[in-house]
């Protein structure tokens, strides 16, 4: 392969970010993925009319960098919003709203929350006394610890262990509140009462009638194949493993089928324990910590079904489970067809279901078709539906949620200060600096900034 300035590793949301900035500034690159697609977690597929996200299924716009990219791709125009009604519901005993004046699951409003089936009178209460509640430090708290010591213990088994954990597919006594949800500890560090902060919060943000969230008509694999027609198809290399690197710079890299590519600078935007792989001959603390960082597995299965087979009609957007519920496998599970406008023939319902995460961490050892049986129980539980589905659909994501735990702060600065010690060497992805498909984009393109700042500072050097 031809020399190049700076190869991008992994072709996920990350490392594609990346690359179409370093395309943006002109610099020459090459982007390398171990597998035949692109995307990563992104992955669409279209069948016998159904339109099937395995991975993520939209882009949220309180976080504007995935938004920001699809009007710089002219996408914008193709956005569409979440149908409604938008309600989303924990499950335990039964389907229970939450109520829509909330942020994080925690209440804007009050009246609400006071004919809410989600908590007990007892633990209303307790929540409601938040605003008295001194402040305390939450920059070492996990998302369990922080809402037990604000909210009360009830709140964390039915709002933040399925709602909060369970977007990550984590343990939400081990989640760190300041590594995920930064904004809680400076809600409670600027206004004393988290409530109160968010609810002045609320009252002066403009209300978006279209909702928080975005996808596109094709799927969200419409972005990255969008984003991947910007880049020269010279520079894109699939199946394209990286076996080996050596450094310092020029870095050369070792790909399979015997192909070599050498680069004045990398970007690894591969999941944490790849990355740890990759640096073991440049620096083995680095290669250390990056091991540390744990991941879990999911399996997302979408099912689809004749209308007249479901005797409940799915309401709203979907629902999160509680703990509590303990013979129930899913994590979670949406009503697509009730969330997203064309994703299904119009006399068909189709349902997406999460297994897995470290609630189930045994859930991939068990077959696609007991995957799928295991979720088609529970919406027929859930939803009374009467036959068997007529199209099934198992995609499995092996180590793929990155956890961001107490002390995940403190690792990635560890991290920044080993990479100092690499010139030329950076990291992006998932497992260090942001989770979901927006920070992905921003943390990417931030990083090809920075490699494209030290190529500039050493050429003047």
């Amino acid at each position: 392969m031809t020399p190049v300035e700076v190869a991008v590793v992994g072709g996920g949301a990350s490392g594609l970010a990346a690359a179409y900035e370093l395309q943006c500034r002109g610099i020459r690159f090459a982007l390398l993925e171990a597998a035949p697609r692109l995307g990563g977690v992104i992955r669409t597929d279209h069948v016998d009319g159904f339109t099937l996200d395995a991975g993520p299924d939209s882009l949220l716009t309180q976080k504007p960098a995935a938004i920001q990219l699809c009007e710089e791709l002219d996408l914008s125009k193709r956005l569409i919003s979440t149908l409604t009604p938008r309600t989303a519901y924990v499950l335990r005993d039964g389907l229970r709203p939450i109520p829509e004046s909330s942020t994080l699951g925690i209440p804007t409003a009050i009246t609400p929350w006071i004919t809410s089936r989600l908590l007990s009178p007892r633990a209303k209460l307790r929540l409601a006394s938040e605003i008295f509640r001194p402040r305390g430090d939450a920059t070492q708290e996990s998302v369990g610890q922080f809402f037990r010591r604000r909210f009360g213990h009830q709140t964390v088994d039915q709002i933040a262990d399925p709602l909060l954990a369970g977007i990550h597919a984590g343990d939400v006594e081990q989640l760190s509140l300041a590594a995920l949800f930064p904004r809680l500890v400076e809600a409670e560090a600027s206004h004393g009462s988290v409530i109160l902060a968010l609810r002045s919060l609320r009252k002066h943000t403009p209300k978006l009638r279209q909702g928080l969230f975005r996808s596109l008509p094709g799927g969200l694999e419409e972005l990255v194949t969008t984003l991947i027609e910007r880049l020269p198809s010279a520079a894109v290399h699939r199946s394209s493993k990286v076996l080996d690197l050596t450094g310092p710079s020029p870095f050369v890299l070792q790909i399979q089928h015997a192909r070599r590519l050498v680069a004045r600078s990398i970007i690894l935007a591969t999941p944490a324990h790849i990355t740890a792989t990759l640096v073991s001959r440049l620096d083995t603390q680095l290669e250390s910590l990056c091991q540390e960082i744990p991941y879990t597995s999911t399996a997302t299965v979408l099912l689809a079904y004749p209308r007249m087979a479901i005797q409940k009609s799915p309401p709203g957007s979907g629902f999160v489970v509680s703990r509590s519920e303990r013979s129930v496998p899913l994590l979670a599970g949406s009503w697509v067809t009730s969330k997203w406008p064309g994703r299904a023939p119009s006399s068909h319902v189709l349902l997406r279901g999460f297994l897995g995460g470290s609630r189930h961490p045994e859930a991939l050892e068990h077959t696609d078709d007991e995957l799928a049986d295991q979720a088609h129980r529970a919406f027929a539980n859930i939803l009374a539906i009467n036959r068997k589905p007529t199209l099934t659909r198992v995609y499995r994501w092996n180590r793929a949620n990155a956890q961001h735990n107490v002390g995940h702060i403190e690792r990635i600065i560890k991290i920044e200060h080993r990479l100092k010690e690499l010139p030329g060497v950076f990291v992006t992805g998932s497992g260090f600096r942001g989770t979901g498909i927006p920070d992905c984009i921003a943390d990417g393109r931030a990083t090809a900034l920075a490699s494209i700042d030290w190529h500039t500072r050493n050429r003047t050097s």
